[in-house]
């Protein structure tokens, strides 16, 4: 029972993780399309486009807190690396978009940025298919875990009921020859009260 105990956090713990990878790959989406938006309509946009890039940067450190393993943790670096880089190349838009130049923020988006965002996007789709494989192992594991639980727990089941089966026959024959003792005590009371 501790096993699977141990083995349902596990699988608990698996989907958090996988929870945050798909929201990192959803926020890394999310970021691009605002991005782009404020690139077509002068700016407007703009505060989304950073309360969007906050909430990535955030959700970032809460999977710094949360990815222990190597492979986690190596994905972490590279996603947060891109997104730096995504971001030194926003500040050059923005700052031609601000000075009137808005044809240079436009190629800027749709030329290295998009490369940097398909760059980060594929990161975190791979981060949430590793998160996605290590849940189906772990979850395996729980079922192996479960079904093993099952079985040992029949076996004690069936132990059980033949230790009980042979103490019904043992206690019966012990209550037959207590029986039959007395019976024989009495007939010998009885024989050597006749004499």
């Amino acid at each position: 029972m501790g096993d699977l105990g141990d083995h349902f956090d596990e699988v608990h713990d698996r989907g958090v993780h996988e929870s945050i990878a798909l929201q990192l790959k959803f926020g890394v989406t999310d970021v691009n399309g605002w991005q782009t938006a404020y690139g077509y309509d002068r700016g407007r946009s703009r505060p989304i486009f950073e309360r969007s890039v906050a909430t990535l940067r955030r959700e970032l450190r809460d999977a710094d807190r949360t990815f222990t393993d190597r492979r986690e943790r190596a994905l972490l670096r590279d996603l947060r690396s891109e997104l730096a880089g995504f971001m030194r190349l926003d500040a050059v838009a923005y700052k031609a978009l601000r000075t009137g130049r808005e044809g240079v923020t436009r190629r800027i988006f749709l030329g290295p940025e998009i490369d940097r965002f398909e760059q980060m996007a594929e990161t975190a789709e791979e981060l949430a298919a590793y998160e996605r494989r290590s849940g189906a192992v772990t979850e395996k594991a729980f079922d192996d875990a479960r079904d093993d639980g099952r079985r040992r727990l029949i076996a004690v089941a069936l132990g059980a009921g033949v230790v009980i089966v042979l103490l019904l026959v043992t206690a019966s024959d012990v209550a037959r020859m207590a029986l039959e003792r007395e019976r024989h005590v009495r007939g010998e009371a009885s024989g050597s009260s006749a004499d």
